[in-house]
């Protein structure tokens, strides 16, 4: 029977070599060990965990109920990548600044990429998981074997409108601490800056 290597075996079948020793700590497949104790794979066993088997979440945020237009783009976006690349996957959706992390889809993200079962998480931009605090997710997901994929590196329109909004919500919370959320200067603050981002949308 013909015996892989780690290496191989992940390949076979379009995972990492950490999603295989997950799977092995789960008793789902098991490996021999060779006298210098490497694992090795049987085909056999690696039958019924191919491709589709590894799954791939996007994840597409907007900060303001206005911009679900660019939601659903972010969401297209990341069904014709997935798809492109014939994964198995599926879209949390996320509203709520980038600066809060708290939101529903955010925290549902981050249980399954703790539990090991996402293959990899893919964004249209970085900045769409959170504003500040991104890169620790990431390193969750290195602990976890979590391949990280973001389609497009560059910004954009929308992400500068985005970055509008969530500076508004800073602002507005401190502005609220400072003066009292109900006071009339920190009503007469708030109306400026909502001038100042819709200038900048």
């Amino acid at each position: 029977m013909s015996s892989l290597s780690a290496k191989q075996a992940a390949d076979l079948i379009g995972v990492s070599i950490k999603t295989l020793h997950r799977w092995e700590d789960a008793g789902k497949i098991h490996p021999t060990r060779t006298v210098g104790g490497h694992r090795r794979y049987q085909v056999a066993d690696l039958l019924g965990y191919q491709n589709d088997s590894a799954l791939t979440l996007g994840y597409a945020r907007v900060s303001h109920p206005t911009q679900k237009a660019d939601l659903k783009r972010q969401v297209l976006v990341l069904e014709s990548y997935c798809t492109q690349q014939g994964w198995n996957f599926e879209i949390i959706k996320d509203l709520g600044s980038g600066i809060d992390d708290r939101k529903r889809g955010l925290k549902q993200l981050l249980k399954l990429i703790a539990a090991g079962e996402v293959e990899r998480l893919v964004l249209t931009h970085k900045d769409r998981l959170l504003r500040f605090g991104a890169d620790l997710v990431f390193s969750l997901c290195e602990q976890f074997g979590t391949e990280i994929v973001i389609i497009n590196r560059s910004e954009d329109a929308a992400i500068e409108e985005d970055l509008a909004q969530d500076l508004l919500d800073i602002i507005t919370v401190f502005s609220a601490r400072l003066y009292g959320s109900h006071s009339p200067k920190n009503k007469q603050i708030v109306e400026q800056l909502r001038e100042v981002a819709e200038a900048l949308k």
